[in-house]
């Protein structure tokens, strides 16, 4: 299976005009905070968020504490933001909720 390649910073920036609630982090990775009710609840999502990310074979950096989880897309080898990992952002958005 081929890698996906780094995208154009002009197409990151399109994808962040309709997902405001992303963040860069950096030239090379998007970064969101969700909140949840608990730790349980947080937990959970992280937990939904990882078999997602494995049907896909691809992983963010999950921080994880006291009712909040923040999520980190990059592709590593690619050397920045991909259409995957976008992707998988907008499927971050619909795990959480």
């Amino acid at each position: 299976m081929s890698r996906p390649t780094k995208l154009e910073p002009s197409q990151v920036d399109a994808w962040l005009e309709a997902h405001s609630t992303w963040l860069r982090e950096g030239d090379s990775a998007i970064v969101r905070r969700f909140t949840f009710a608990d730790f349980g609840a947080a937990v959970a999502f992280t937990v939904r968020l990882g078999f997602a990310a494995e049907k896909r074979d691809h992983h963010p950096t999950v921080s994880l504490g006291w009712g909040y989880a923040c999520v980190l897309w990059t592709t590593h080898d690619a050397g920045g933001l991909t259409q995957l990992d976008l992707d998988l952002a907008e499927t971050t958005e619909k795990v959480a909720g």
